[in-house]
């Protein structure tokens, strides 16, 4: 089948373009108002950009009623914001925390998780969550779009901390992925869970280009 975006005319029941770039990371967001009420969302829309610094990309669509939201209006109007890697244990509480809440409410306490302290932004962290990326505000890149909620803010942050759970580390020295499980997102309502992983290096690469594929600090 073949179909026009504009025009929706794939004749399915369900629009399938969320189901075609999968699985993604799920960014679970945590952020503080200006007058210091805390929020938490998840959006699977997200993504690192690069890694020497660090920068990561956060997609935020509008609301149901065309406005934008509040993690959108807390990341510009603070500039902070954290990054908290939502795992299978902790889908329920990250399902509850993607209901559209009036401003104000804090989402910790409707999703029953704990709020630690961060060290270099004021939002506070996900304490179950086993990985949080601490965050800045670089940059917000705004997309038209068609229907209420079209239109989204592209929110660009530099992660200037780094917090992972000692459990989580393998004795390799690099973090068990599949013992995390983290959540991603699948289109539809579907979600999945890292179970298994396979390792794959690519033929005769230099050091330099190994370096860079694993993310690490150019030295």
């Amino acid at each position: 089948m073949n179909y026009d975006p504009v025009l929706d005319n794939h004749g399915l029941p369900m629009g399938p373009f969320k189901s075609i770039s999968v699985p993604r990371p799920i960014a679970w967001v945590s952020t503080m108002s200006k007058d210091g009420k805390s929020n938490l969302a998840p959006y699977s829309q997200y993504m690192n950009l690069t890694f020497d610094p660090p920068y990561v990309m956060l997609s935020i669509n509008q609301t149901t009623e065309g406005v934008r939201k509040d993690t959108c209006n807390n990341i510009e109007q603070t500039g902070e914001f954290v990054i908290n890697m939502p795992t299978y244990e902790l889908r329920e509480a990250l399902n509850r925390t993607a209901t559209q809440f009036p401003p104000g409410v804090d989402e910790f306490i409707e999703a029953g998780v704990t709020k630690a302290p961060s060290i270099k932004v004021k939002p506070y962290r996900v304490e179950e969550s086993p990985i949080q990326l601490e965050c800045i505000h670089h940059q917000t890149l705004r997309l038209p779009g068609a229907g209420a909620q079209g239109t989204c803010d592209v929110i660009i942050g530099k992660v200037v901390m780094i917090h992972i759970k000692d459990e989580v580390i393998g004795e390799n020295g690099q973090i068990d992925i599949v013992k995390i499980r983290p959540l991603a997102r699948l289109g539809y309502w579907n979600y999945t869970s890292v179970t298994d992983s396979f390792e794959m290096v690519i033929p005769n690469a230099n050091k330099e280009l190994l370096v860079g594929l694993q993310g690490a600090k150019q030295k």
